[in-house]
């Protein structure tokens, strides 16, 4: 198999980490900028808004920390707010069923990501993690594309679905592996409107990031520095998620991205109520903005560039029939500013394997590849 790497970005880096001012889980976003302010240009990043809304030149880390902050406002206006305390409750951890993997073990778990709401997830343990005095073994979350049949159970090698076990690949090659269910697919259907979600989308963040907390509290898992993992529809959750929680410091997403005015070509049809991206286990707001894709006040170059300066790894495969491999390049071309504003530009990689869409092997080895440099 024939794949090219973009300009972007080649090479695995795993220098400390620059920390940034996020927005985390628990901490609810300011109110949106008012609607008749224009959106800054997803293009060009190093721009953001001064007093009386100036638009001024990103020179500093400081001045892409406020343009950051809009992007995550962005966000929220479409998602919903993020969480406050009222969605933490004790996380309730139970074994549903245990299973001997050779290497490893597998657990099918469930726990309370938030009051009224029970999510099931594996846990994959590799065997040595539990011996006695055992030390500390990295993680990674594992978030599986659309499957309304094994759901979670793709990503464990369940269901027979080729190429999309990286949870259970991960877990032989030394790594605890979390792979929660998505919202409202197969077995996992909680009421996201009753529940107080505006979008699945951020409901599934949540699930994420409580499900961090609960690698956290095990004793045989490294704290405060995980990797996540996912292709299609796991590849953009894991953005998200990433741009949520900086615990997150190797992100790889594969098939899981364009820009949403490029999206099938920018299709109207897609952006109908209840289509594609505003389906309610995503964002249905996006479908107010159908005639104006152009408005929607976030995308995929602003949130790939808020996850600078850690490692991102996007596999855009050519042929791929959701997402298109240029569009990727487009986006690739605006975060790349904010790597280099950070003096990392190495740390964003893409890859454009000559197939459709699809995980193979070798894009998972590499993948797995940027983990050991990041993790271990």
């Amino acid at each position: 198999m024939q794949t090219t790497v973009s300009k972007y970005g080649m090479g695995l880096a795993c220098c400390p980490v620059v920390l940034m001012l996020l927005v985390v889980a628990g901490v609810r976003a300011a109110d949106p900028p008012p609607s008749a302010t224009p959106r800054l240009p997803r293009e060009n990043l190093l721009v953001y808004r001064g007093a009386d809304n100036q638009v001024l030149p990103v020179r500093t880390v400081d001045d892409w920390l406020k343009r950051r902050s809009e992007i995550l406002r962005g966000m929220q206006t479409v998602m919903g707010p993020s969480p406050g305390p009222e969605k933490r409750c004790p996380l309730d951890v139970k074994i549903e069923e245990e299973v001997d993997a050779g290497t490893y073990v597998r657990r099918l778990v469930t726990y309370a990501s938030e009051p009224g709401s029970r999510v099931p997830a594996y846990l994959l343990i590799p065997k040595a993690a539990l011996q006695a005095n055992a030390k500390q073994f990295p993680a990674v979350l594992c978030l599986h594309g659309t499957d309304n049949v094994v759901g979670h159970g793709v990503v464990v090698g369940l269901g027979g679905k080729p190429n999309r076990q990286y949870a259970s690949e991960l877990a032989e090659r030394g790594y605890v592996t979390f792979a929660p269910n998505y919202p409202q697919l197969a077995k996992y259907q909680p009421d996201i409107k009753g529940l107080g979600w505006e979008s699945g989308t951020l409901k599934a963040v949540w699930d994420n990031i409580r499900g961090l907390d609960l690698l956290e509290t095990l004793p045989y898992v490294k704290p405060g520095k995980f990797g996540a993992i996912g292709h299609s529809l796991g590849g953009h959750n894991a953005v998200y998620t990433s741009v949520f929680d900086d615990r997150i410091q190797a992100v790889v997403s594969s098939c899981g991205l364009d820009s949403f005015p490029d999206y099938y070509g920018g299709d109207e049809k897609r952006w109908l109520p209840g289509q594609g991206w505003t389906q309610l286990r995503y964002m249905p707001r996006l479908a107010d903005y159908r005639k104006r894709l152009n408005e929607i006040p976030f995308d995929f170059p602003e949130l790939i560039g808020a996850l600078a300066p850690r490692n991102v790894l996007i596999i855009a495969p050519l042929k791929d029939h959701n997402f298109q491999a240029a569009s990727v390049d487009r986006i690739a071309a605006a975060a790349g500013q904010v790597y280099k504003l950070y003096g990392q530009p190495s740390r964003l990689q893409i890859l454009h394997p000559d197939c459709d869409h699809d995980f193979p092997k070798e894009l998972r080895v590499t993948a797995y590849e940027l983990f050991d440099a990041v993790l271990k």
